[in-house]
């Protein structure tokens, strides 16, 4: 039997929200290694705790369909997906030139069921978008995603393969524009550095900048060619609270949304940028971490909601579950029921947890500053970009396992025509001309070979039984280039 997906109604438009939430029962199991601050062991703490709160059955549960090497190929290089799927902890000595150059082996470690990993939390990002696409939900979410540092040809920050980029990538298949949002405390590079030459994708990371992993995000960081002034990047510093958060989410996004008008949505909720995180430095509380959620539901614009950083794992359980509350309008008891991780939130057993008396670098000058240069920006941006759509790619047919049954559905194919203003003319002439070979995946995603101006197709259709089944890498073809 499906389980609920109607949630309660809530916030100020009172709109009852259906939620598809995306987990493996075996994500859990995957581990990084003695030591290595990043544990997928919180992705298990995070359901139990949406288990024993009743939340699971307000959402239809999914367990995703793995990614192939087909689908990963939309973004990342083939020879970077096939040493992903080759290396093994014991063969990782033989192959020493491979993983330098793959920046595999420090912070992204060779593990066991490294490429399975892999797999499993891009399938549940590309999947939600598929369920986005389909209207089969207004709400998505996938804690295990949310892996925003990869690049096309290299793992970084503990991330192998980005499932941001691959479920933006399918989003843009039905939808003109998408916003990516970043609030985790770490900088969503990965994901600006796909999209920077494009205005179908604006990116906005909030993040803790100087000094600091990956080292990128300065406000000055824009956006290139067509993409000028579609990244935003709006660096903290240290102990910022979630007033003070607020001060410039709250007016960045708002204007964001009034300009650029995305058709969906993409929220990377790193719990990282939470108080007394293992390797952040901000004092956000859980309700103000979750704030976030619950103004991007205001909009009533499709939402895929991701994980990301979060290394004190009580905690990202604790944020996570309670965000789960938020999409669907439920409003948990900070009282925490027992459970079989109980034991890892003593002494107090609580949900919530009370940010500390660290010291807020942030002072109201500097958030000012920064506020007024973000809005100087996008006042910049004269109006919503318009790409033609004539013929787009097919939707993709994608099984989903639900209870452990296999339901496959066809997918509808929508058309949509929109008048190009004379400006923008030019925009979609410039967008056809054929790139060089080491362009940057966003410019593919607009290149000549896809149907005026419209995403590539990412043929994510994945049949059941042989789902593990590796494929070869996409062609150049496949990729329309």
């Amino acid at each position: 039997m499906e389980t609920g997906g109607n949630s309660l109604a809530s916030g100020p438009d009172g709109t009852k929200r259906k939620v598809y939430y995306f987990y493996d029962p075996e994500v859990g199991n995957y581990y990084y290694g003695q030591g290595h601050p990043m544990k997928p062991h919180r992705m298990r703490m995070t359901h139990a705790l949406l288990a024993h709160y009743g939340l699971l059955q307000n959402m239809h549960v999914v367990k995703p369909v793995p990614a192939r090497d087909k689908d990963l190929c939309r973004f990342h290089a083939d020879d970077y997906i096939s040493f992903l799927r080759s290396i093994t902890p014991e063969t990782q000595q033989d192959q020493l030139r491979q993983l330098k150059r793959f920046n595999v082996g420090e912070d992204c470690p060779v593990f066991d069921g490294l490429y399975n990993f892999c797999q499993t939390y891009a399938g549940g990002s590309v999947g939600g978008a598929v369920k986005l696409n389909h209207d089969y939900c207004d709400i998505a979410i996938n804690w295990a995603g949310g892996l925003h540092h990869a690049k096309k040809c290299e793992a970084s920050g503990f991330c192998y393969v980005n499932d941001i980029v691959l479920s933006i990538l399918e989003l843009l298949k039905v939808h003109e524009r998408v916003l990516y949002v970043d609030i985790d405390i770490h900088h969503g590079d990965g994901v600006e550095e796909a999209f920077y030459t494009t205005d179908r994708v604006m990116t906005v990371s909030f993040h803790k900048f100087g000094d600091y992993f990956p080292g990128t995000g300065d406000i000055r960081d824009i956006g290139y060619s067509k993409g000028k002034y579609y990244s935003l990047n709006v660096p903290l510093d240290d102990g910022i609270d979630d007033e003070s958060y607020q001060s410039l989410f709250k007016p960045i996004i708002g204007k964001v949304m009034e300009v650029f008008r995305p058709g969906a949505v993409v929220l990377q909720c790193g719990a990282d940028s939470l108080s007394g995180d293992r390797l952040g430095c901000f004092n956000l509380s859980i309700k103000g971490h979750a704030e976030c959620v619950r103004y991007m539901r205001t909009f009533n614009v499709p939402l895929l909601l991701l994980g990301g950083g979060g290394y004190t794992i009580r905690n990202v359980a604790r944020c996570w579950c309670y965000e789960t509350g938020v999409a669907l309008g439920v409003e948990l008891e900070d009282k925490m029921p027992q459970h079989e991780y109980y034991e890892y939130f003593g002494p107090d057993y609580t949900l919530h947890v009370a940010p500390s008396n660290m010291e807020n670098k942030n002072t109201r000058a500097l958030l000012e500053d920064i506020r007024s240069k973000l809005l100087e920006n996008l006042s910049k941006l004269q109006h919503a970009p318009s790409v033609q759509f004539q013929e787009r790619p097919p939707d993709t047919e994608f099984p989903e396992v639900l209870n452990g049954r296999s339901k496959s559905f066809a997918g509808r194919v929508k058309r949509e025509h929109h008048d190009i203003e004379s400006k923008d003319m030019d925009v979609v002439k410039e967008a056809e001309r054929t790139r060089e070979m080491g362009a940057s995946f966003a410019d593919i995603s607009l290149d000549k070979g896809s149907a005026s101006g419209s995403a590539p197709a990412a043929d994510v259709k994945v049949e059941q039984g042989n789902s593990n089944k590796p494929d070869p890498p996409a062609s150049a073809s496949e990729m329309n280039l």
